[in-house]
This record gives C-alpha cells, structure tokens and sequence, in this order.
C-alpha cells in the first residue's frame, strides 16, 4: 500500500519542473527552426480530408520520427495522450511549450479515462497524434491504437513522416532520429485511411497492416529524396535485418 501512494516527485522537481521544460522547448525550436522543409508531398489530400471530417484526424507516425513532429504538429496544437507519470509530467509541460494540447494517463494508469478523453477531443474537431509502433515498440510494427481511436472517433487516420539530409543517428531500439541543424526536411502525408463504424477483428487488422505499409513506404520515399533509406531498428542479434520487415513479421 505504501508503495501506491508514494509520492513519486522529488524535492528539487518543483523547481526542475519551472526550469526544464521551457528551456527544452526553446532548444527543440531553436534546431527545428534551423532546418529547412525542401518538400512536402501530400498537403492537399491531408487538407481534404480534415475539411471532409469537420477537423477532426488522427496522425499517425512512427517512434523514429518523432523529433520534428514536436516542432512541427506542436504549432498545429495536436492532441497527444501522456503518462501519468513523473517523467511524463516532465513530457506534458515540454509539449504543452511546444505548442501541444494533451490528456494524461498510460496503459497502466488512467489510460481508459484518457482514451475516452482523447476520442471526445477528436470528435469535437481536434487533431489527435499517435505513435504507431511507440513507446516500446517492436520498430516498424505498427499497433492496433491509432486504427481502434480514428474508427471510433469516425475521423481519417493520417500517416506521416519526415526526412532529413543530415541526423543524428541514436543506438536505440528504433535507431532514434533527430536532425542535425540546417538539415534539409522531407515531409509526407500518405493517404488517409478512413476505417468504418462496422469493422472489428480481422478488418481491424487489415486497416492496421495498411497503415503500417503506408508509413514504411512514407519513410522510404523521404529518406531516398536524399539518399539511401535510413536503418528501421537496432540488431540485436544474428541475422536480424536492419531494415525491412522481420521474418516472422
């Protein structure tokens, strides 16, 4: 019972907390500022389809390319659901910097509530964001949430992704990416993906496949505007690809 009702926060948090947030935030603009978006494939059909649902999507991304999303979907004001956590606390006031509206809770803490929340958000015309393979992953594979929120919310699911000329490259399990200042920035909207009222089970799981191929065929598409396509995952073993889907995926 103790152990419940511990108060995560420690004494320095309240000041942290006052001083952390604000300046990462700036930082985070600062470097995204700094880079230049070269090409944006997509806009229109995004546009159409926020004008067709009223205003209400949900965007959908992977983990990899969150970074710029922060500078970028911030300024939109895009609905994201945090942890009710300590570091989450930390998260909510860096976003909310950055620009971004937010519910609170995770899979093991108010998550439902906030869920609902998020769902009511969207309906009433707000822009949900979504990390498809996040926060743990497996890299690349995408999960059923983001296809479960837009089919209840009756609102287009979005895919979109960035890439940049020059990163840095993080040894994460996704290979985490950031670009580097002055880089040159891609960015896509694949096809929306409207997912009817009736579908369940094994029409659920098709919608989630065909987000998951329209976000990796995204990410290829802005990687190879600069070069090669950048690494999916970290190999964490033997015979493991670095990019493309795993064997037994």
């Amino acid at each position: 019972m103790e152990s419940e009702t511990r108060n995560p926060y420690r004494w320095y948090d309240a000041i942290f907390l006052r001083i952390i947030p604000p300046l990462s935030a700036l930082l985070i603009k600062l470097l995204m500022l700094s880079c230049r978006v070269v090409k944006i494939e997509g806009l229109d059909r995004e546009e159409e389809a926020i004008s067709q649902s009223g205003g209400g999507a949900v965007y959908a991304t992977w983990h990899q390319r969150m970074s710029y999303h922060f500078y970028y979907f911030g300024s939109r004001h895009v609905t994201t659901m945090i942890s009710r956590s300590r570091d989450g606390e930390y998260a909510t006031r860096v976003a909310t910097w950055l620009g971004f509206k937010n519910v609170r809770g995770s899979s093991t803490r108010g998550g439902s509530k906030a869920l609902k929340q998020l769902v009511q958000r969207i309906k009433e015309g707000e822009t949900g964001g979504m990390l498809a393979d996040g926060p743990q992953g497996p890299a690349r594979v995408a999960k059923i949430g983001s296809v479960a929120i837009a089919r209840v919310a009756e609102v287009p699911l979005i895919p979109v992704v960035w890439g940049a000329d020059r990163c840095w490259t993080f040894n994460s399990w996704d290979r985490y990416l950031i670009p580097k200042p002055f880089a040159r920035v891609a960015i896509l909207f694949a096809e929306p993906i409207w997912i009817p009222q009736s579908a369940k089970g094994d029409e659920l799981e098709a919608y989630r496949r065909l987000l998951e191929e329209r976000l990796n065929q995204g990410v290829r598409w802005c990687d190879e505007q600069f070069g090669v396509e950048r690494p999916w995952r970290k190999v964490t073993e033997e015979g493991m690809p670095e990019r493309g889907p795993l064997p037994d995926a």
